[in-house]
């Protein structure tokens, strides 16, 4: 059983709104990519956004994205058949009820 870690952060999208209306949701993906790498320390090329998150952003269209989003996000280690290890961090859409902090996650393998 592995342990790994998770956070939970709510990224405030507010700045979004500054700027054109025709390309808000973009850069709001583009700012959640940018958030996680910079808290985490990470490249922007290991920071994986999954769909229920993008759709989020999108379901109101490209010019009016929410206010803030809360998001878990939860550092993985795939192993490809050959090679080292690579290190990729997930973000998911985390409930209403979860709050931001620090979580520890146990996985069964």
């Amino acid at each position: 059983m592995e342990v790994g870690e998770a956070f939970v952060y709510v990224v405030p999208l507010k700045r979004i709104y500054f700027g054109r209306r025709s390309n808000r949701a973009k850069r709001a993906v583009d700012y959640i990519r940018k958030f996680v790498s910079k808290n985490v320390k990470v490249s922007l090329q290991d920071v994986v956004i999954m769909d229920d998150v993008n759709s989020f952003i999108w379901k109101n269209s490209i010019e009016k994205p929410p206010r803030r989003v809360k998001i878990i996000v939860e550092m993985k280690e795939f192993k490809p058949e050959e090679g080292e290890s690579v290190k990729k961090v997930l973000v998911r859409l985390a409930g209403e009820k979860v709050r931001v902090g620090k979580y520890e996650i146990k996985n069964k393998q």
